[in-house]
């Protein structure tokens, strides 16, 4: 700027020439001068401030630290306290009102497979992305042999995004990279499930003229073949009275898991509409094979997975705080309450929509307010002690 001004004064006259450039040459060094002093007081400032800045960052790493080892002290903690019951002596032990007839079986399960594994504890958690509302269903086929992944946006919907594989899932723009699946009916809830190249889901049946009647409160379960885009086999769900049956998610009324032993389904109904129901199906026929009343609430819970044959129910509060499995239910009878462990699930305060166990993996996917999430487990046998 300073040479600027000395060329213009030089061409505004060709008197004193000299005389203003010898005032411009004088500047120049004058503001050089200033400069360098101003350098010069700075750059003590400059290393002070440096040498805050690592002290306040090895005072956040150390805080972090203590953070980090008091919530693990509460975590071991909260596992110590011991969780709400889940039977209530009146009613499902000693044969008071609550127990049901209408031919349930409640027999224990025979084992398919060797599987005799219960969770030990929700090891780790990783946040995916956002994609969609705050309800909705994201999962592999535990049976299929490629990576895609499947989601389902929505409660009342009828179109699946299929991605290649995760990372196509993650990229910003995903839906660009998602083929569309659209079945022939909506679905109801977010209960859905990939097995074996299908979609299982339950739909409203169609109404007589007029509504009501014998078909409400009933659900019609479907079974649609993924490749051919077809529907191979429904039949409606052996089961009157349907209501949500988890207390915190209204708009599912038939939840479907897949575990090592094959198809269940969650489910309650008026008869006990304080206590979830489990029943194990034929993936072929969609024929239930045996039905069990759990002593599981309905009141507080979110969402529920089997593994090995146990039925696992996670419980929060509204509005969302930190999700437990506070309820386990085993129908072969193996694990018994008292080594059934009742982990907290990691540090984030949500509400989940849906969980889907993957027996490949170990891992949970869950929607969780919008938010893809894949929880990883930790395992051990059934009869060892908590």
């Amino acid at each position: 700027v300073t040479q600027w001004h000395c060329s213009q004064r030089t061409r505004a006259g060709g008197h004193g020439v000299g005389e203003r450039l010898a005032q411009c040459q004088d500047q120049s060094s004058r503001h050089a001068a200033e400069l360098r002093d101003f350098k010069n007081k700075m750059l003590p400032l400059l290393e002070v401030a440096e040498k805050e800045r690592e002290a306040l960052r090895t005072e956040a790493d150390t805080i972090s630290g203590r953070v980090d080892r008091l919530e693990r002290e509460v975590d071991y903690l909260e596992t110590q306290n011991p969780a709400l019951p889940c039977v209530e002596f009146d009613e499902k032990v000693t044969g008071g009102p609550g127990t049901k007839g209408k031919g349930r079986r409640n027999e224990k399960y025979d084992m398919v497979t060797d599987c005799g594994y219960t969770i030990s504890q929700v090891r780790s958690m990783k946040i995916l992305k956002r994609f969609g509302g705050p309800a909705g269903l994201w999962t592999k086929d535990p049976l299929g042999q490629t990576e895609k992944i499947y989601v389902l946006d929505g409660t009342q919907n009828d179109t699946a995004f299929v991605f290649p594989r995760l990372r196509d899932f993650t990229l910003a723009m995903a839906a660009r990279k998602a083929s569309r699946v659209r079945v022939p009916f909506p679905w109801v809830g977010t209960g859905q499930l990939v097995y074996g190249g299908f979609l299982y889901f339950a739909r409203r049946p169609p109404g007589r003229p007029g509504g009501g009647g014998e078909l409400e409160n009933t659900l019609q379960l479907i079974k649609f073949h993924l490749a051919n885009r077809t529907v191979v086999d429904s039949s409606v769900f052996p089961a009157e009275g349907l209501i949500p049956p988890y207390g915190l998610t209204a708009d599912t009324y038939i939840d479907l898991a897949a575990d090592e032993e094959g198809l269940w389904a969650v489910y309650a109904t008026r008869e006990d509409d304080r206590h979830l129901c489990l029943a194990k199906l034929d993936p072929q026929t969609l024929d239930t094979e045996q039905q069990w009343d759990t002593p599981c609430p309905r009141e507080n819970a979110e969402a529920a997975f089997v593994i090995c044959g146990t039925l696992y129910v996670v419980y929060n509060t509204r509005p969302a705080s930190r999700a437990r499995i506070q309820c386990s239910f085993d129908a072969s009878g193996t694990l018994t309450p008292e080594r059934a462990a009742l982990p907290y699930f990691p540090r984030r305060y949500g509400a989940h929509a849906s969980l889907r166990y993957n027996p490949r993996e170990r891992q949970l996917y869950a929607w969780d307010d919008g938010y893809q999430i894949v929880y990883k487990l930790e395992m051990r046998k059934k009869e060892e002690e908590v």
